[in-house]
């Protein structure tokens, strides 16, 4: 990584992302891409569209990846050198438009209808989370490159800092987010989203309290990718009576745990 370690500190404080940060080598993607396409195969689409939930657990391929050491020197960088891995997931939006499906015409009469097709609302990780003590880093690793037409990650740069935000139920059909929850439009500063392409091999990073969406696949195009929430050591999971959770996944990314808030982490 080229970028100074306080560079990137500054940036993120001031925006709460960092963007089309290279991370696989084309050996490396190559490997990740063949090895997705296997669990493809074995589980069929509608399952790792979004149902790859912590498997680092079960794979070793998908558990080096979360240690890569391109992704932990940002992390560090970042969260400093004690980090915890709380949580991952496979996202894949697949394509929904076939060849000769999508016309161009001059008045976009041949835009396909979005109503129903997989998107995530706007939204902020640390309402799911249940993490005091401490930030929560999320990593969005691109295995295809991710553009506006098959549904790139939207932020709104700096809304990390006005805290957490009321979120509700959403109305638009096809939300991926496992509790269907959104925050209001009206509390969204749309106008001032920010696009955030990868290509496949790079990765995004952004703080929980980031308000980030993203749209459906309106392309030919899979998009898919690795998210991976970090935590320093420091954070500690609290207790929700209406949503009880459980950390069975976490491991110690890098770093020493001088605290043992998740007592049932992995070695």
């Amino acid at each position: 990584m080229n970028t100074p370690a306080a560079k990137l500190q500054e940036s993120y404080k001031q925006e709460g992302f960092l963007s089309a940060l290279p991370v696989l080598n084309e050996t490396e993607l190559r490997e990740a891409r063949e090895a997705f396409a296997k669990l493809e195969e074995e589980f069929g689409t509608e399952y790792t569209q979004y149902s790859l939930h912590n498997v680092h657990l079960q794979y070793p391929w998908v558990r080096n990846l979360t240690k890569h050491p391109r992704i932990l020197q940002v992390i560090q960088a970042i969260l400093g050198p004690d980090v915890i891995l709380l949580d991952s997931r496979f996202i894949c939006k697949y394509p929904t438009v076939k060849p000769g499906d999508v016309q161009e015409t001059e008045d976009d009469q041949g835009k396909p209808d979005d109503d129903g097709l997989p998107y995530v609302a706007w939204h902020q990780d640390m309402k799911y989370w249940g993490i005091a003590g401490g930030p929560v880093l999320s990593v969005w690793l691109a295995l295809d490159d991710s553009q506006k037409e098959n549904g790139a990650l939207q932020v709104i740069p700096g809304s990390h800092c006005s805290g957490m935000l009321p979120h509700r139920q959403a109305n638009r059909p096809g939300n991926l987010l496992s509790v269907n929850q959104e925050i209001p439009e009206e509390l969204v500063q749309v106008d001032e989203a920010v696009l955030c392409p990868l290509k496949a091999g790079q990765m995004s990073i952004h703080d929980g309290l980031l308000v980030h969406a993203s749209d459906a696949n309106n392309s030919q195009r899979r998009r898919c990718g690795f998210v991976i929430r970090y935590i320093p050591t420091c954070a500690y999971p609290t207790e929700d009576p209406d949503r009880p959770r459980k950390f069975h996944a976490t491991e110690l990314a890098c770093g020493v745990d001088q605290f043992h808030h998740f007592s049932n982490k992995s070695s």
